[in-house]
């Protein structure tokens, strides 16, 4: 009996002990970043490092800040990144609920098909998205055969539509979606609910742990997005604020400071939405893969 309450209290410690490495692991980088975005130049050009600045330089914010024009590239990011979460939850959402709850000949199939989807690398499918948005009809100055114009190029448009819907997102509601008791749609009946009342009255108030996780994830994944505004935009007003970055490494490559400031700002956006949604967002991980 001794035995194993030891053996029990060793694997307690033991997996204690794994968390707060890898915890400290993930840490210690980003601590670096904020600590390295408050020293001066002269500094972190020495050869000596010191974890802790010796002089303490917060205005290194406000002069990367200034350095370009910030504002702009943060509101192209939020606006792209808060529309195709936005549309992205109404369509993944339908079609998770679509595929968990409703019965129609060939649902499995089509299911199934989507779930290919995710063994696309993004890699693949971006030059045949960038042709469809740049010969996309009656877009851009393009006629009826999507010919004549730019199509979606440079727009809010083009950035925002490859985001809207993904096989993960349609997976993640669909397996959420699966935990509940068929009764309950059995009930929503007897009350008079259509399909679609069951739905938007009953599913969606009781999906705020899978909302929160496909928030979380689908805002990280846009926001830190650099190919795809690489190539589908061609002016600098367009920038979102990882294009910026990398032009302000290439521009202040000596002035470490000054780019780390930038990242740190860069990253504050998401760390205070996971803060936010964390409670929400381990209960959704949770929850979608207790029944497949």
């Amino acid at each position: 009996m001794k035995s194993s309450i030891g053996m029990k209290s060793y694997q307690k410690s033991l997996y204690y002990f794994l968390l707060v490495f890898f915890a400290i692991i993930i840490i210690v980088p980003f601590f670096i970043m904020v600590m390295t975005s408050l020293k001066t130049s002269s500094e972190i050009q020495s050869g000596v490092f010191s974890l802790f600045p010796h002089e303490w330089r917060f205005d290194n914010y406000k002069l990367a800040l200034e350095s370009t024009t910030w504002g702009r590239f943060f509101f192209n990011t939020a606006y792209v990144t808060c529309l195709s979460v936005l549309i992205s939850l109404v369509i993944n959402s339908m079609a998770g609920y679509a595929f968990s709850r409703l019965i129609f000949k060939g649902r499995d199939f089509l299911f199934v098909l989507a779930l290919v989807g995710m063994m696309i690398p993004t890699q693949v499918t971006m030059l045949p998205n960038f042709v469809l948005m740049r010969y996309i009809p009656l877009a851009g100055g393009n006629n009826i055969l999507g010919q004549g114009g730019t199509g979606l190029i440079n727009t809010y448009a083009g950035m925002i539509a490859p985001y809207i819907a993904g096989a993960f997102g349609v997976f993640l509601f669909r397996q959420f979606f699966m935990n509940f008791p068929k009764s309950l749609d059995d009930a929503a009946k007897i009350d008079g609910l259509s399909k679609w009342g069951t739905f938007t009255r009953i599913y969606i108030p009781l999906s705020k742990p899978v909302f929160a996780t496909l928030i979380v994830l689908k805002t990280t994944t846009t926001w830190n997005e650099y190919t795809w505004p690489l190539i589908i935009t061609s002016s600098k007003k367009m920038w979102t604020v990882q294009l910026a970055l990398s032009v302000f490494k290439d521009e202040f490559i000596t002035q470490w400071n000054l780019l780390m400031a930038s990242t740190t700002l860069i990253m504050l956006p998401l760390i205070i939405l996971y803060l936010l949604m964390q409670k929400y967002f381990i209960e959704g991980i949770v929850t979608t893969g207790i029944k497949g």
